[in-house]
């Protein structure tokens, strides 16, 4: 590796660092926030049944999850001025991402939410308790603990994907890799070292994420034992 190489990564890495502090993980935190939020509300429509308002659920997540991301950003940021809606290319990132992965994750979180047994719900109504107040108190604590560990995988999948990016003119870090590339025609040293950004900020994640599901394991664990001494 020479001289001009090792400057070239040192400038790329300066500008890649600051794209992943100001575009790539605002856009991850902020979309995989709203998705979140989708997914909870279209998880508890289907959860509780409400035919119609479940079929727009199901529309919903069935148009979401059956095309590529790709197309949806394609569509949104070149198709709807033709239709006179024009978003900026942030915002548009923003709404598509959330749009898409709160369509798998309110998959997720209908499959947690169904997996919590029906006789809490029975034990809520024996102690006075209301149909929000069992879901908010009682059934979403579960159901979330359940769904933690695949949400953490979605939102490691997410930050990945954000690259996509890019490709609507979103000054990403991939974005910032492909300028520098432009310039200096060195596409295996920068996409290397943009791949190795990326995996650093998933390598974070993942240890957050193990670290997060021993505390919710021992918790879960202690829940047990009181569960068990009250009982007997």
């Amino acid at each position: 590796m020479n001289e001009r190489i090792i400057n070239i990564l040192i400038e790329g890495f300066g500008k890649i660092m600051l794209a992943s502090i100001k575009v790539t993980i605002p856009l991850t935190v902020i979309g995989f926030a709203c998705a979140f939020v989708i997914a909870l509300v279209m998880a508890m429509v289907q959860y509780t049944k409400v035919p119609v308002l479940r079929q727009i659920a199901r529309f919903y997540i069935w148009v979401f999850r059956g095309t590529p991301l790709l197309v949806q950003l394609f569509l949104a940021y070149y198709g709807l001025p033709k239709l006179g809606i024009v978003l900026n290319a942030f915002p548009c990132a923003v709404i598509v991402f959330s749009l898409n992965e709160g369509a798998y994750c309110a998959e997720t979180m209908r499959s947690a939410l169904e997996a919590v047994p029906e006789g809490q719900f029975e034990a809520g109504y024996c102690v006075g308790m209301n149909y929000l107040q069992i879901m908010f108190h009682v059934v979403l604590p579960q159901a979330l603990r359940t769904a933690f560990p695949p949400l953490s995988n979605s939102l490691i999948a997410m930050l990945k994907d954000t690259s996509l990016a890019a490709e609507i003119t979103v000054a990403d870090m991939f974005m910032s890799a492909q300028k520098i590339v432009g310039r200096t025609y060195e596409p295996l040293w920068l996409y290397s070292e943009v791949a190795l950004v990326y995996l650093m900020y998933s390598t974070i994640l993942t240890i957050i994420q193990r670290i997060c599901e021993k505390r919710l394991s021992s918790y879960n664990s202690r829940e047990t034992v009181v569960k068990k001494e009250a009982k007997s």
